[in-house]
C-alpha cells in the first residue's frame, strides 16, 4: 500500500490548490478518527481520506469521471475497499461498507467545521464546540456547501450527528497545526 509520505507527494504532484490539500487532510484526520471508533483499519481508512479527491484538478468540471480517475490512478497502490470507498464517497456506487459510509459523512462535514472555525476571531479550530456546530449545521445558508443530508448518514454508521460532529472536530483539533487552523 501507498505510504502517507508517497501519497502526500503525489497530492502534491496532482491539486495545485493549497485549501484543496488542507481539505483532503482534513477528511484524512476525521477517517482516522472514525476507523478508530468504528473498529476500521486505521492506515487504510486514513488513506482513503487523503486520497479521496486525488483527481479533482482534472476532473472538477466533469464529475462523472471525478472519483473514477483517482481510482485508475492508485490502482495496485490501495486496497480495493479504499478505491470503493473513493467510488462511494462521489456516489458512482452504493456505499455498502462502513469505511464507505464513513467517507461519504467525512467529506462534507470538514466543510462545516472549516467555516466555523473561521468565523471566531483567532480563526482557530480549538475555538470550535459541537454546540457552536449544532446550531451552525441547522443554519443551511452557513457553509452552504457542506451537504447536511450527506452529513446525517452518519446515521448509517450508528453514530448520532452530535457524536459525530465531536468526533469529527477532534479529530480535525489534533491535526490543526497541519491544517493551518
Amino acid at each position: 500500500m501507498i505510504t502517507r509520505k508517497e501519497a502526500l507527494d503525489l497530492l502534491h504532484q496532482e491539486i495545485p490548490q493549497p485549501n484543496l490539500i488542507k481539505h483532503v487532510l482534513a477528511v484524512e484526520a476525521v477517517m482516522t478518527g472514525l476507523a478508530r471508533r468504528l473498529g476500521g483499519d486505521e492506515e487504510v481508512w486514513s488513506r482513503a481520506g487523503l486520497l479521496h479527491d486525488l483527481d479533482y484538478a482534472h476532473t472538477m468540471d466533469n464529475p462523472e469521471r471525478h472519483g473514477r480517475m483517482s481510482v485508475e490512478m492508485l490502482t495496485g497502490r490501495l486496497p480495493q475497499d479504499a478505491l470503493q470507498a473513493i467510488l462511494a464517497h462521489c456516489g458512482h456506487i452504493e456505499a455498502n461498507t462502513a469505511m464507505d459510509k464513513a467517507i461519504r459523512c467525512a467529506d462534507p462535514v470538514t466543510g462545516l467545521i472549516v467555516a466555523a472555525a473561521l468565523m471566531h476571531p483567532d480563526r482557530k479550530l480549538a475555538s470550535v464546540d459541537v454546540h457552536f456546530l449544532l446550531k451552525r449545521f441547522k443554519e443551511k445558508r452557513f457553509a452552504a456547501g457542506a451537504d447536511r443530508e450527506q452529513i446525517a448518514e452518519c446515521r448509517n454508521l450508528g453514530l448520532e450527528l452530535e457524536e459525530f460532529l465531536s468526533l469529527a472536530l477532534m479529530a480535525m483539533q489534533g491535526a490543526s497545526q497541519e491544517l493551518g487552523l
